[in-house]
């Protein structure tokens, strides 16, 4: 499955009514970000279970700052409506297919229950 473009009117609907969710903020002018694409991209082609989304911070400045983003790329992940992963910075191709992996695995309903007994924030 390719990427796919999101917009601040798209957004919470993908969150929503998908099981997993990654979301690439970046912008044209951000050599890290134009870097990184590829390799968002080929990880799409390899999970057509997950929903790979894009967010252009400079069409989207208020989704951006909604989403409180102060550095590009950051990678957001998404399981059944819950943020789970938040990072500033691209990631090597290995480094993007553990994550998604960790994703995949992850039980978030356990995750969040143990969480609010320790009181730590949300993250993989």
């Amino acid at each position: 499955m390719a990427t796919q473009d999101l917009t601040a009117a798209q957004f919470e609907e993908t969150i929503a009514d998908n099981d997993i969710v990654l979301v690439d903020f970046w912008a044209s002018w951000c050599g890290p970000c134009r870097q990184f694409a590829p390799t968002f991209a080929a990880a799409s082609e390899n999970h057509p279970d997950v929903v790979f989304a894009k967010v252009d911070t400079e069409a989207e400045q208020q989704l951006a700052a909604a989403a409180e983003i102060r550095s590009i790329p950051t990678l957001m992940a998404f399981k059944k409506g819950t943020l789970v992963f938040n990072q500033a910075g691209a990631l090597p191709a290995a480094a993007l297919e553990h994550l998604v992996q960790q994703v995949k695995d992850l039980d978030v309903e356990a995750a969040l229950a143990a969480q609010q007994a320790q009181g730590t924030p949300d993250q993989v």
